[in-house]
């Protein structure tokens, strides 16, 4: 069911009939310097997708931030031909804890499919992440790596993209940390954002338990540029809202993916998401924007966020709430209602009723 809401009084719904997505989908809304330096060509990898199996390409770059040096990641389908236009750029936005393949592109072997990445480009999107400083194969530096710091290291990635795509405008899917990545972004840099998607946000944190229970290492933040991160605590990504939620065997590739860049990670995104929210202003953020929350996510209430939904400029806005989800929903048993509702998104057709276009 499609909740139609008023703008004036989030207690005010207009209900309307709309396809759910396997019967429990619950969706509000109103109608630097850079350079690019490419690495080796990664091997193909096969889509889930017959019609695109086996097609996809994959070329790795980087970025330059002063003296870091941030990772880039790419996959589409087949490689640039001229005199055809260009596909969309999709953007992925990597959270606190896990850099950005680990997040986007995991192998789990005999569990279906978990690449973000290689789905997206089989739905035919040029699909780009990287690396945020202190994290995966970027630069490590005494930085704590905060929601600032990779505004700008989205500064410099994006430079790299319009080089190798000739486009100006992308969309953007953030998770947890990565949706406040996103959205300080779309503040900072507004003409660079076509449609902007946000997973696991948070706008003020009031209400959390996630986050109530992360500010009681404060301190610990505010002094240590790193904090410890282990096999368990990959693990607790999956287990910390709601067991069952996801295979426990994507805890483990991703943990198997994850530990060879290190033990440890930035601080920075927990500093802010625990004394510095709120942090993205929604009244400046200007993008059609959908935000996804899982039905058991801990780090922000449905309160919070519909807060921050009933107050953005743009009439082009989706609020799903994905049922039987926690925190990560591209990694959940019901990833693929994440698909269909990101893909739709994404897809949206242009108005047609002489209204500014989205």
């Amino acid at each position: 069911m499609a909740i139609l809401m008023n703008r004036s009084s989030r207690r005010s719904f207009l209900l309307a009939a709309a396809p759910a997505v396997g019967g429990g989908l619950a969706t509000f809304g109103l109608a630097g310097e850079a350079f690019a330096e490419r690495g080796r060509q990664a091997p193909a990898m096969a889509t889930s997708d017959k019609s695109s199996k086996g097609k996809i390409r994959s070329n790795e770059y980087w970025a330059q931030k002063g003296d870091v040096k941030l990772y880039i990641f790419r996959k589409r389908l087949g490689a640039p031909q001229a005199g055809k236009p260009a596909l969309p750029v999709l953007f992925f936005v990597h959270g606190s804890s896990v850099s950005s393949r680990s997040s986007f592109d995991l192998t789990v072997p005999g569990h279906g499919e978990y690449s973000l990445m290689d789905k997206f480009a089989g739905y035919g999107f040029d699909v780009w992440t990287m690396d945020f400083e202190g994290y995966g194969r970027s630069t490590r530096t005494e930085s704590n790596s905060n929601i600032a710091s990779g505004v700008e290291d989205l500064k410099a990635g994006v430079e790299v993209v319009a080089r190798e795509t000739g486009q100006q405008r992308y969309h953007f899917f953030g998770e947890s940390s990565g949706a406040l990545r996103a959205g300080a972004f779309a503040m900072a840099r507004p003409e660079r954002i076509n449609r902007l998607a946000l997973g696991a946000f948070t706008y003020t944190g009031q209400g959390s338990p996630t986050l109530a229970d992360r500010a009681k290492q404060l301190e610990f933040y505010r002094t240590h540029n790193r904090r410890p991160r282990d096999r368990d605590m990959i693990r607790s990504i999956f287990t910390r809202d709601k067991p069952g939620t996801s295979d426990p065997a994507v805890g483990e590739a991703m943990a198997d993916a994850e530990l060879p860049f290190g033990d440890s990670v930035p601080t920075g995104t927990y500093l802010d998401m625990t004394a510095n929210l709120p942090i993205v202003d929604p009244l400046r953020v200007h993008a059609p924007v959908l935000i996804v929350r899982g039905e058991f996510d801990g780090i922000a209430t449905e309160e919070d966020l519909l807060n921050f939904f009933q107050k953005l400029p743009n009439p082009d806005r989706q609020f799903v709430v994905l049922p039987g989800d926690a925190h990560s929903v591209p990694m959940g048993v019901n990833r693929q209602q994440f698909w269909h509702v990101l893909r739709a998104f994404l897809e949206m057709p242009p108005r047609l009723d002489g209204g500014k276009a989205s």
